[in-house]
């Protein structure tokens, strides 16, 4: 069981397009949209954000995340309203980068709390100047071969494979690095097949983690 996730829309389409995408990322963790109004219009619904939450709920709590201020009015109502308001809880994230944050965490095993601050503080990624990594660190140059490189369910899959390793790993494309830790800072370094990513590693387990991302490159993600 993992802790579930509502998203809380004013359209249909979007919590339904947005779960589709967050899914594929974390297959193992329930994701109900909660979009529109009743009849179909745009809009809020309370009573649907009730029963998406019952729905989302497997026993670790769920957590809302929202588009714009009147669907948080609306996911604070519908929470207030449960039997045990304790059970759930609104995030204040972004809504696209927050809820894929929120997923992969979820997936990993993390509980409602840490789930809510993978959420908290997704957003752009940050990549900086100084590498996340630094000096010192071991390292492995792969291609990507697999069709879709580093994106969605690839990128997801990396980073929950490191979860556990006692190891700081990043992952470069060219200039560019990123935390392998963060889904969306992989996603956004747009490596695609045929790429060649160099993956750095420093701590106790910087060897193991290696070996794993290796493995999953080359045998290509399992697709």
């Amino acid at each position: 069981m993992s802790v579930g996730l509502v998203l809380v829309s004013h359209s249909a389409k979007l919590a339904q397009g947005l779960a589709e995408v967050a899914e594929q990322m974390a297959p193992d963790v329930r994701i109900v949209p909660a979009g529109g109004l009743a009849e179909g219009g745009i809009g809020t619904d309370y009573d649907s954000v009730v029963a998406a939450v019952q729905r989302a709920e497997s026993g670790q709590g769920v957590v809302l995340l929202y588009d714009l201020g009147s669907a948080r009015m609306t996911a604070e109502l519908a929470v207030e309203s449960l039997a045990d308001p304790e059970a759930a809880v609104v995030a204040d994230a972004p809504f696209v980068e927050g809820a894929v944050a929120a997923a992969v965490a979820a997936q990993g095993g993390a509980d409602r709390a840490a789930v809510v601050a993978a959420a908290a503080s997704a957003g752009a990624p940050d990549l900086g100047e100084e590498p996340s990594v630094g000096e010192g660190a071991d390292s492995v140059e792969l291609v990507l071969s697999n069709d879709v490189g580093l994106h969605a369910r690839p990128a997801a899959l990396l980073a929950r494979s490191l979860a556990g390793f006692d190891a700081d790993v990043s992952v470069a494309l060219g200039e560019q690095e990123a935390d392998a830790h963060s889904v969306l800072a992989l996603m956004s370094l747009g490596a695609r097949k045929g790429d060649r990513i160099e993956v750095r590693a420093r701590g106790a387990q910087a060897a193991q983690a290696l070996r794993k991302v290796t493995d999953l490159v080359e045998r290509n993600f399992d697709e």
